[in-house]
């Protein structure tokens, strides 16, 4: 019996089954093969990604404290606070760094709140204490913002918001493309992604190492965040590595899929660990293989936003109808954008078209969270290139208002080749996991349970809608629609892992690639009955 317990201890990952009484045989917990397999692979497995590492590694925890108060905001959900708001968080950012307190209280905000300086933290009482009441759009607030790949989308529909974390120097180059009319990227290299330079080229290597070796380790130093840049080739092998390799990415059409093609090179934001000679360690293994055709080498970027978060508040916006698909006008909730190691936890946002936004920002964590009020558009949305994040103990509540005709739901969405990003203990009343295609890979979904009545988005010329090593495990679908929940059928080399029954209704998919998938289906028709329960946690243990 003592064998059997400690067994249980290592796959739950929690010292809590030793004081806890072992359930009966029927209805302990049963472990997949598929779990055994990775435990002797864990960087290299087929079909499961490592995302132990995923979310942020410091918590901001800035000792000077800057009271908001002091520069003048009043909490009496009447006077605009945000410029007062602001000064603090200017002052914080000007003396390196500091804690602005929000006492509790509804302060009204007129403004963006902008975070634009590292090891800032911006803390509430509480998010059921302090409240920042929004009136303005971020139309009214910086312009209208169309779409890079033309026609009449609003951007706002998928970037910013009324709570902005981002360089304080790339905030200001994207609002001024945004007032000329000059559409940008979004991403770690500019506007126009030439905002960077080549440190060194880097030898081949494979997916899952954690050292490289270079060609000039000179400018490379212990606690430096460098860019890794992979570019394509004409055959497209990058992408079909993306998704899996083999005969079905081969044969898939890559050439007229101009969106998914605009998001390459791949750019993965990670942290030098140590430089041994020409011998370098990295803070994450390689999500993907270096090969010489896809002239590996890593490079500098903007300057990062890092140390910095938002806690212990809600943010309301005005309660106005959800606008058409596509057209919100930006009531956002917290972006964060060009982060790294920044976090999110203990906010609430209400009414809003957009909820939390990851933009190009890597190793982030936001954990509990909440979307609550009339209902949004993309609830969480994690875009342009965004690695490494951790999404824990999220809520998505029931809309308080019936939709609007034309309007569109998603959930938890992830596009834009964003890889390694985690979201774990979740609670969706309504949504869906949206993949908005962009060709995201070798992300995980798990110990969540979803009313699965959202939709996927998504334009064709942005390509698939999976790429390799999505995961989802243990999954709970209340409503037993099996669109996006179980993907044994359309992610290449990918796992669904104890999913309790679902059937196929509304909308259905096909698989982007032809043949066969390579992709595993474990525990089907189970309701929490895999063990590790928690794919993330017990990644962590390992």
């Amino acid at each position: 019996m003592s064998r059997i317990r400690v067994t249980r201890r290592t796959l739950l990952g929690s010292a809590l089954a030793l004081a806890v009484p072992l359930p009966p045989p029927a209805t302990r917990g049963q472990v997949p093969s598929l779990w055994r397999e990775f435990t002797r692979t864990p960087f290299t497995h087929p079909q499961i990604p490592y995302i132990g590492d995923a979310g942020a590694r410091r918590r901001p925890r800035p000792s000077r404290v800057f009271d908001v108060r002091r520069y003048g905001a009043v909490a009496d959900g009447v006077t605009d606070s945000a410029p007062a708001i602001n000064r603090a968080i200017a002052a914080a950012g000007r003396a390196g760094g500091g804690t602005v307190h929000i006492p509790p209280g509804t302060f009204r905000i007129d403004d963006v709140i902008r975070v634009g300086h590292s090891n800032v933290l911006v803390r509430g009482a509480g998010s059921d204490r302090t409240t920042l009441y929004a009136t303005k759009n971020l139309t009214e607030l910086i312009g209208v913002y169309g779409s890079r790949y033309g026609g009449d989308k609003s951007s706002w529909s998928w970037a910013g918001g009324l709570i902005w974390l981002a360089p304080t120097a790339r905030w200001d180059s994207l609002v001024a493309a945004i007032r000329a009319k000059a559409w940008p990227f979004e991403g770690w290299t500019g506007n126009k992604r030439d905002e960077w330079r080549q440190l060194t080229t880097v030898e081949p290597a494979r997916q899952g190492s954690w050292t490289v070796r270079v060609a000039d380790p000179s400018q490379l130093r212990p606690g430096a965040l460098v860019l890794l840049r992979l570019s394509d080739d004409p055959a497209h092998t990058l992408l079909q590595h993306m998704a899996g390799g083999g005969p079905g990415p081969e044969a898939y059409y890559w050439d007229d899929k101009t969106k998914l093609l605009s998001y390459v090179p791949y750019e993965w934001p990670v942290r030098i660990a140590r430089v041994r000679g020409c011998e370098v360690t990295l803070e994450r293994p390689l999500p993907l293989d270096l090969r010489p055709e896809w002239n590996p080498q890593l490079t500098t970027h903007v300057t990062e936003l890092t140390g910095s978060g938002v806690e212990g508040l809600t943010l309301e916006a005005v309660e106005t109808p959800q606008q058409p698909h596509l057209l919100d006008k930006g009531y956002n909730g917290v972006v964060l954008q060009c982060a790294y190691d920044c976090r999110v936890e203990d906010v609430t946002v209400r009414h809003v078209d957009n909820g939390f936004g990851l933009v190009a920002a890597s190793a982030c964590t936001l954990s509990g969270t909440t979307v609550a009020g009339r209902g949004s558009h993309h609830p969480y949305f994690c875009r342009e290139g965004s690695h490494d994040n951790l999404i824990e103990d999220f809520t998505i509540e029931e809309r308080t208002v019936p939709a609007p005709p034309n309007t569109q739901l998603h959930g938890i969405n992830v596009e834009g080749l964003s890889s390694h990003n985690v979201w774990s203990r979740g609670d969706m009343r309504m949504g869906t996991f949206d993949s908005h295609r962009g060709l995201p890979f070798a992300n995980v979904r798990t110990d969540i349970t979803v009313n699965n009545n959202g939709r996927h988005g998504g334009d064709a010329n942005a390509g698939p809608l999976f790429g390799a090593r999505f995961t989802h495990w243990n999954i709970r679908v209340t409503n037993g629609r099996a669109g996006l929940m179980k993907i044994d059928q359309l992610a290449p080399y990918s796992a669904t892992v104890g999913l309790n029954t679902v059937t196929e209704f509304d909308q259905i998919d096909v698989p982007d690639f032809t043949g066969d998938l390579h992709s595993r289906l474990e525990l089907y028709g189970t309701t929490d009955a895999v063990r590790p329960r928690n794919l993330y946690e017990a990644q962590r243990k390992l």
